[in-house]
């Protein structure tokens, strides 16, 4: 299972490593996949292509940094607050763009970075305490989340639109009960003063 990489003791080894090149590279690529976006008025089908081919390879990396950094023993504390600031730029920028463009509501928007932002404070709120890891529910969050922001950002019609719509509610629906149980877990774990091991 993935561990949360906040909260994963960080090495003695340099921050410039493959893991955090990866990190500093998705936060590289955010501005190239905003500027595709928005190109010849954000309706340009071979921008939106590219845009989603700049979307997809950022959320490659934030897959594969941490499980680098964690088989080589190379977290550090740079990618430990670099990664989730990656992550939410990466996500934030592509869902404000998409609602900027008028081709996803803001209440969906809203809905999602404000749970990202508020399991980041979680985050920073209990590290002292413990860790608490990602669970099934987040990591399927992670996941919906992502393919529907990336079909979103494709320029589909039709019943492929509807479905980037459906699995969008449903990321939305996770995100919410995710979010509820990662309070609760928090809450938990700071009475209790130690580490909240996976289940």
């Amino acid at each position: 299972m993935r561990e949360d990489p906040i909260g994963h003791p960080p090495s003695s080894v340099s921050a410039w490593n493959v893991a955090n090149a990866l990190t500093v590279l998705r936060l590289v690529l955010v501005p190239v996949f905003v500027a595709a976006m928005f190109a010849h008025g954000g309706h340009a089908t071979g921008w939106r292509v590219l845009a989603w081919a700049v979307f997809a390879v950022a959320s490659i990396t934030d897959r594969i940094d941490g499980d680098i950094a964690r088989k080589r023993n190379i977290v550090t504390e740079f990618g430990k607050l670099a990664d989730p600031i990656a992550d939410k730029a990466l996500i934030g920028a592509a869902l404000v763009s998409l609602s900027l463009l008028h081709e996803l509501a803001w209440w969906i928007t809203v809905v999602v970075l404000a749970r990202e932002l508020a399991v980041t404070l979680l985050r920073f709120w209990v590290i002292r305490h413990g860790v608490i890891p990602a669970s099934r529910g987040g990591k399927l969050k992670t996941l919906l989340q992502a393919v529907a922001t990336g079909l979103y950002v494709l320029p589909l019609h039709g019943w492929l639109h509807d479905l980037a719509a459906v699995i969008m509610y449903a990321a939305v629906l996770v995100a919410l009960v995710t979010g509820g149980d990662y309070v609760l877990r928090a809450v938990r774990l700071r009475r209790s003063d130690r580490v909240v091991v996976a289940s």
